[in-house]
């Protein structure tokens, strides 16, 4: 319990010493180098909705993962929950951070995703939904819950919390992964529209990671004789 504890506290100390210092980069970033200013991000921006859009998209990940640490005592799943845990609630609390920054809102009246909105003309929700479905099931997911690519529905969320064991730790790998998959997409699209420079490092960052996780989790599914939906 003591190990446990110091380990907690550490993490908590790292993230917030660690989402300090990305806010304070962010207030002067803008070229590659962070040290070459550009306007603060509108409202509107890409910078802007991506950070929005994302922040609540972690806190999806956060909470699946507090559930299945709960649900199993599978040691491999606990320490990949606890792992994304961690890592996404400290960039959440960075992305708000820097919409405090710029005095920008936390939540806006557009449509999710709407940043998006260019290349192919899609806003995002149309083939990346929780089973790769098309525009028919992304409407499904709007109704049932489901917001951005790859979020969990309302009815999924409810299952993963009654499940047990290999049950819960089968369903949470398949549902992270098509959380990462819709992650990933929206953090590519930071990546390619988003001008502050602070901000599209981390975007880069997400997808490196969120990928390397879709790898490890494809391998502990098949480990319990079961794959990704999609």
């Amino acid at each position: 319990m003591t190990r446990t504890h110091w380990a907690a506290v550490t993490a908590v100390v790292l993230a917030l010493l660690f989402a300090a210092a990305a806010v304070t980069a962010a207030a002067g970033s803008g070229g590659e180098d962070g040290t070459t200013g550009v306007s603060t991000p509108t409202v509107d921006s890409a910078d802007a909705g991506f950070a929005r859009d994302m922040s609540v998209h972690h806190q999806q990940a956060v909470e699946m993962s507090f559930i299945v640490r709960d649900r199993t005592k599978d040691e491999e799943v606990r320490r990949l929950a606890y792992d994304i845990a961690n890592t996404q609630a400290n960039q959440r609390g960075m992305m708000l951070g820097w919409l405090d920054l710029w005095e920008l809102p936390k939540v806006s009246s557009d449509e999710p995703m709407a940043w998006m909105a260019g290349a192919g003309g899609s806003s995002g929700h149309g083939g990346h939904g929780a089973a790769g479905g098309g525009a028919a099931h992304g409407a499904h997911e709007v109704r049932d819950g489901a917001l951005m690519p790859g979020m969990a529905t309302k009815s999924e969320l409810a299952k993963l919390r009654e499940a047990d064991g290999k049950r819960a730790e089968i369903l949470y790998l398949q549902l992270m992964t098509d959380h990462h998959k819709g992650g990933v997409a929206m953090a590519q699209g930071c990546v390619e529209r988003c001008e502050v420079g602070t901000e599209r490092a981390l975007a880069q960052g997400m997808v490196d990671a969120q990928e390397s996780e879709i790898a490890l989790m494809t391998d502990l599914l098949k480990a319990r004789g079961a794959a990704p939906r999609s």
